[in-house]
C-alpha cells in the first residue's frame, strides 16, 4: 500500500507500507543476530571461561549437561524458524505463531536476568531482544488479514 504525505516543508513524500510477513520475519533476524552476538560476548567476560570448564554456565547457576545442550539447542532453533514460519505460514497460523513465540521468549528473557548475576552488556542486549520481541507481539497482534 503505497501512501502519500506532505512533508513540513511543502515536499511530497511516498511511503509504501511494508508486507507484515517480511516485516515479522526481518524482525525475527534482527532478535537472532542480537543474541548470538549477545551470547558470543558473554564468553569474553572475565570467568566465562573457567565455569564452562568447570560445566557450568549463568555464573555457575546451571549445569552443563547433554540434556541441557539439547534442549537448549531445541529451544533455540524456535526463533530461527520463525524466520521462515513468518514468510511461509498463511494469515492465521502466521498470527498466531508469532504472538505465542514472541510472548514464550519475553517471558524467558525476563526470566534469563534472573539467573545469576548479570552484567551491564546483557542488559543492554536483553533490553533490545525485549523490544524486539514486543514489537513482533505488537505486530502480529494488530496484523488484519487483506488477502480474505
Amino acid at each position: 500500500m503505497n501512501t502519500t504525505k506532505e512533508s513540513p516543508l511543502g515536499a511530497s513524500l511516498k511511503t509504501t507500507k511494508i508486507n507484515t510477513k517480511i516485516l515479522l520475519a526481518l524482525l525475527w533476524v534482527f532478535y537472532n543476530v542480537n543474541f548470538i552476538y549477545c551470547d558470543s560476548l558473554l564468553r569474553l567476560e572475565p570467568g566465562a571461561i573457567e565455569g564452562i570448564m568447570s560445566g557450568y554456565v549463568s555464573n555457575g547457576t546451571v549445569k552443563i549437561t547433554s540434556g541441557f545442550l539439547l534442549g537448549t539447542a531445541i529451544i533455540w532453533e524456535i526463533p530461527f524458524l520463525m524466520i521462515v514460519l513468518s514468510w511461509a505460514l498463511k494469515y492465521h497460523a502466521n498470527r498466531w505463531a508469532n504472538i505465542i513465540a514472541g510472548t514464550l521468549f519475553v517471558v524467558a528473557q525476563i526470566g534469563s536476568l534472573f539467573l545469576g548475576a548479570a552484567s551491564s552488556m546483557y542488559y543492554f542486549y536483553s533490553m533490545v531482544e525485549i523490544a524486539a520481541l514486543l514489537l513482533i507481539v505488537w505486530n502480529a497482534w494488530k496484523w488484519r488479514n487483506t488477502e480474505a
